[in-house]
């Protein structure tokens, strides 16, 4: 079953402000709690962010297909309904192998609800 994604460039940027963050080796997850009159209603919504600096296309498509594929098997069981999840590609993300990305992605789904909102510092 595919997962809701995020389409809109203001939820990505709503999600870099949230001070829940979880960093991995192979990516860093961020959560943000969208208010209730927000029109995507209650699924938790899912985003991908790979940049150039990853490498070229090809490179680029073939981490968020890992990702995605990754984030369809773990998070369904851990993913709180009202957030939206972005998950920013990190260079091991393409090297490790999907076993290993797997387990950080359940990690990082496991812990991340239960994080203190905190502040980031600057």
């Amino acid at each position: 079953m595919p997962l809701k994604t995020i389409e809109k460039r203001s939820d990505f940027l709503a999600a870099n402000n949230t001070p829940k963050r979880f960093i991995t080796n192979s990516f860093i997850l961020q959560m943000n709690k969208r208010n209730d009159q927000h029109p995507a209603g209650p699924e938790a919504r899912y985003g991908y962010t790979v940049t150039k600096k990853m490498g070229n296309a090809v490179i680029r498509n073939r981490i968020k297909r890992r990702l995605r594929e990754a984030a369809r098997a773990v998070a369904p069981r851990f993913a709180v309904e009202g957030h939206d999840y972005v998950l920013i590609s990190r260079h091991k993300a393409l090297e490790c192998s999907f076993a290993d990305l797997l387990r950080d992605m359940e990690f990082a789904f496991s812990k991340i609800p239960v994080m203190k909102d905190n502040p980031r510092r600057r």
